[in-house]
């Protein structure tokens, strides 16, 4: 838990109970005050700001505990309470929670879960706090919502997307497999006067050939064996908003053909039918291939590329925006822990480096999946090197003990440095990649080395690298 200390306030008419809960819960990080029943609560609480409050609900005088948490709620909602509850009364429990509260306890209080309950809460509690400064920043730099970001690489993207989401020019999204580029796409979407309309992702790569006319123009009842009823393709059901069309480079010849016939003359027909069906879609095309290649291999009509290359949008690799690593595993860690209901756990500083030093062939999709793994199979609080994949953590094999035949060897041992001389330059040659990587920028480069920033500092000074 951070250094930051948490106020609560218990309130129980039983002093043997308040003070036993109270020193259940005696620790540096919390700061502990206790009422005998709802009225003096309530005067305490208007007088300091208790983030958690801890309540019995059967309490002498005219409130309760549901009495109080109606104030408290209706004073200040963010509040974090926990109620305790005699076996008889759970429905009264169930009550409060309805009204607000975030947890309950069950007479006698088992003490290790009170402590396990007041450690969520407050845990709750710095998450929405996170994420309401990360609404703060991502609001006041004029950043993406639905993207997460501070690298120079990403932070054009940004600006390419702020560029174009107001029109209703087509968009080609290029970037390797699990880069985000179907949010890249969204984020046009959400950004755009189409914003209220329908945002429709389709994926070539996902069906056969056989399918992809009918999904793309749709089909009348009776078109087909099979077709029992009339069935909108993607463009219809995109009017109005945005129209993805993920993986184009695996489009077939005659779909390339029709594509190109529809973006001309900007109609649809569906297959069996006779109208012709005017469009009112933004189209925003995707692929992980090589676009100019295909052109050139003849895979790809040159006339259709250049209609849909109208704006081409290029999403980096995150081998490309190493500076977004710590911030996208803290965001999935976060999003994986509230998804499997698993307790906060953080990233060890060797861990977090090698992390860094990955190069992540599958992207952003395989940060996010490797971070839900280690959520679901670390039992600690703490992620550490030796518990990330393999091919993740940069150990090199063991050396024998001796590589070279004995001559050999033998001659080497002259010209091999003091240990402490290479453990130096060792450290010389990782901080000046590191700095370089960071863009001499030395709270990252504190941060990617795992160190504090004053060993940073003292570290410079020593190999003189100011």
């Amino acid at each position: 838990m951070s250094s930051e200390v948490f106020p609560i306030l218990i309130v129980d008419d039983e002093p043997n109970i308040r003070a036993g809960l109270a020193r259940a819960l005696a620790c540096d990080n919390y700061s502990i005050a206790t009422a005998k029943d709802a009225q003096e609560a309530w005067n305490l609480f208007r007088s300091d700001h208790h983030l958690l409050v801890l309540t019995d609900l059967k309490m002498p005088g005219g409130s309760s505990g549901i009495d109080l948490i109606r104030q408290i709620k209706d004073e200040r909602p963010e509040t974090l309470i926990i109620v305790i509850t005699a076996h008889g009364t759970v429905e009264t429990a169930v009550e409060a929670m309805r009204l607000g509260a975030h947890d309950y306890l069950v007479k006698p209080v088992d003490l290790g879960t009170l402590r396990l309950q007041v450690r969520n809460a407050f845990e709750h509690h710095r998450l929405r706090e996170e994420n309401r400064r990360l609404r703060d920043r991502l609001a006041v730099a004029g950043e993406i919502p639905e993207m997460i970001g501070q690298s120079a690489a990403i932070r054009e993207v940004f600006a390419r997307i702020r560029q174009v989401a107001d029109t209703d020019v087509t968009v080609l999204i290029q970037g390797e497999s699990g880069t985000g580029k179907e949010l890249v796409a969204r984020a046009i979407h959400n950004l755009s006067p189409r914003r209220e309309g329908p945002f429709v992702a389709a994926n070539f790569g996902a069906l056969p050939e056989g399918l992809i006319e009918s999904e793309l123009f749709g089909y009348e009842k009776g078109a087909f064996t099979g077709a029992q009823r009339q069935k909108a393709g993607w463009f219809e059901m995109a009017r109005g908003g945005t129209l993805l069309l993920d993986e184009v480079g695996e489009m077939m010849s005659k779909t390339q053909v029709d594509l190109l016939r529809v973006l001309e003359q900007r109609e649809v027909r569906r297959l069996g039918g006779v109208a012709m069906i005017p469009l009112d879609v933004r189209l925003v095309v995707a692929t992980h291939q090589d676009m100019e290649g295909l052109v050139a291999s003849g895979k790809m009509r040159e006339d259709l590329y250049y209609r849909l290359n109208v704006i081409p949008l290029r999403v980096p690799p995150l081998r490309e925006r190493i500076d977004d690593i710590p911030l996208l595993t803290q965001h999935f860690l976060r999003w994986a822990q509230q998804r499997h209901g698993r307790t906060p756990k953080e990233i060890a500083s060797a861990a977090m480096r090698a992390l860094c030093e990955y190069s992540w062939p599958g992207n952003v999709r395989q940060l996010k999946n490797c971070m839900e793994r280690l959520v679901v199979t670390v039992e600690g609080s703490m992620i550490h090197l030796e518990d990330l994949p393999t091919e993740m953590q940069g150990r090199r094999p063991a050396l024998t003990a001796n590589p070279w035949p004995i001559d050999v060897s033998e001659k080497l041992a002259h010209e091999v440095p003091t240990l402490e001389a290479a453990v130096a330059e060792a450290e010389k040659t990782t901080i000046l990649a590191a700095l370089k990587r960071c863009e001499h920028h030395r709270e990252r480069t504190a941060q990617l080395l795992g160190v504090s920033v004053r060993t940073l500092h003292y570290k410079m000074n020593r190999y003189n690298l100011q």
